[in-house]
């Protein structure tokens, strides 16, 4: 095809672009899709062989990705709490098939549907253990996630050594969660 002009590259370019915007995630706004009725999706490949052969990528896709959460719930235990650490990734339903293949490399974890996207996510403390922990101590991840994930490992070592089970302990883990994700502060740049 012949260019005649600036302006039809200018208009072919973003075309193209649109194009690819609505072939991933949740497509066109609805604005988009008024000014752009004659677009066409471009077709995704299929990817064939999707298994997950490089840990440090697996690290690295849990660092954008991944959660570690502490859950403390009330329990009929001795001290009246539960103690749960959780290690987590959630995706968009089309990356399902991604999810299951962390199931099959870590030879674990459990994978569901939550609304339109998969959950990837782990709780047995024994596969934190063998399998996750070691993980991130030979993959290591930078950046915020990376004290979430320092906290976490905090709240292991400290259940590892029972301390979850004594009021200490149990406080000393509700005040590193309290710091955690959402309620971890950034400091100014």
């Amino acid at each position: 095809m012949l260019i005649r002009n600036k302006e039809q590259l200018t208009m072919e370019g973003l075309q193209k672009i649109v194009a690819i915007k609505a072939s991933i995630n949740h497509g066109l706004s609805d604005e988009l899709k008024v000014a752009f009725k004659d677009i066409t999706p471009v077709q995704r490949p299929k990817i064939l062989d999707s298994k997950i052969k490089d840990p440090n990528w697996l690290a690295g896709f849990a660092n954008g990705e991944g959660c570690f959460f502490v859950s403390i719930v009330n329990s009929p235990t001795k001290s009246g709490k539960t103690v749960q650490l959780i290690f987590q990734i959630t995706q968009h339903n089309k990356d399902e098939l991604l999810l299951r293949n962390f199931t099959e490399f870590f030879n674990s974890g459990n994978v569901f549907k939550n609304g339109d996207s998969y959950v990837f996510k782990v709780t047995k403390f024994s596969v934190l253990d063998e399998k996750i922990v070691p993980l991130f101590k030979d993959c290591p991840i930078l950046g915020t996630k990376s004290k979430d994930l320092h906290d976490w490992l905090q709240v292991f070592y400290l259940m590892k050594n029972k301390a979850h089970l004594t009021k200490k302990g149990l406080e000393k883990i509700q005040f590193i969660k309290t710091g955690m994700n959402t309620g971890r502060t950034s400091a100014p740049y």
